[in-house]
């Protein structure tokens, strides 16, 4: 089994995300809108043909919908559908956590999907994870992309409407926001640095709620979301800034919530319903959570 995590760049047309998330069927595991990084997510699973039949689905209409050319958001982008990642699904996710989950169908699906993009829709697709020359990440495809990178597939230059897309193939990770007592960009932005590490990718933002530190979690078994947290309010406490609200963006595995302690759920925004395991033991969920973006205030 596979997942998919497609990050398109619309966060604010209600209606739209509505007929995207329609077109994934019952695929559909979670959707997360966000009008600030005006972006949403939308978390697919299910057998191997079944993800990526959804992935194609929400993508086509998303690339027939959406002028990347006319769009404002925080977050970084190069396409209407920015970013394609397939995971590969395990029974327990601990061999993950080691390192030893088994990349070869999230590759499988990856390449395809590619071919499809570039072949279907003629939007140049950039490929990330384990590649025949060595691995590349999401982060040097937004550095050098059209600028020393070429496409893997599709044309060299950017769809005039849809741009580009990054399709990857990875382990699972947590998208992560943590929103500050202070509406300041260079807090932010200079706490973000000074959270990263090869575990946790960070940039500073500002949104409706105050500025921002939005993270991806990259390996979340070793530095999961209690760890960022902790040390996230340790770095911000001699600015006298505090964590006011937190946000879990999408779905995470459960073994994942089960390592933290229960009382501290509430306060980090997790929970067991917010695990892909729940959400694949269920019928379509609805979207309404998480659909504005919202934060968990911390208490």
């Amino acid at each position: 089994m596979l997942s998919c995590v497609l990050n398109i760049s619309e966060g604010r047309d209600v209606a739209l995300i509505d007929r995207l998330a329609t077109r994934a069927g019952a695929a559909l595991m979670d959707v997360h809108r966000d009008s600030d990084h005006h972006r949403s997510v939308f978390t697919l699973a299910g057998d191997d043909a079944a993800c990526e039949a959804a992935a194609r689905a929400v993508a086509e209409a998303a690339v027939a919908a959406i002028d990347v050319g006319k769009h404002a958001g925080e977050h970084p982008r190069l396409g209407s559908v920015d970013v394609v990642p397939f995971v590969p699904l395990l029974p327990d996710a601990l061999p993950d956590a080691l390192g030893g989950a088994d990349l070869s169908a999230a590759c499988a699906a990856r390449d395809r999907f590619c071919a499809w993009m570039a072949d279907h829709l003629g939007v140049p697709c950039f490929c990330y994870g384990p590649l025949a020359g060595g691995e590349r990440s999401l982060v040097e495809i937004r550095r050098r992309a059209f600028d020393g990178l070429a496409p893997d597939a599709g044309p060299l230059h950017p769809h005039p409407r849809a741009g580009a897309v990054c399709v990857g193939a990875r382990r699972a990770l947590i998208a992560y926001n943590l929103v500050l007592s202070t509406p300041d960009p260079a807090i932010a932005r200079r706490l973000a640095a000074a959270l990263r590490s090869p575990a946790v990718r960070a940039l500073g933002f500002v949104v409706t709620a105050g500025a921002q530190v939005s993270c991806n979690l990259v390996a979340p078994w070793s530095v999961g979301p209690s760890e960022v947290f902790a040390r996230l309010a340790r770095l911000a406490a001699p600015q006298g800034v505090r964590i006011v609200a937190t946000e879990l963006v999408g779905l995470l595995p459960r073994s994942l919530v089960e390592a933290i302690p229960p009382s501290e759920w509430p306060r980090l925004d997790l929970g067991l319903e917010r695990t892909l395991e729940a959400r694949l033991c269920r019928e379509r969920p609805s979207t309404e959570r998480g659909a504005a973006g919202g934060s968990t205030p911390v208490r």
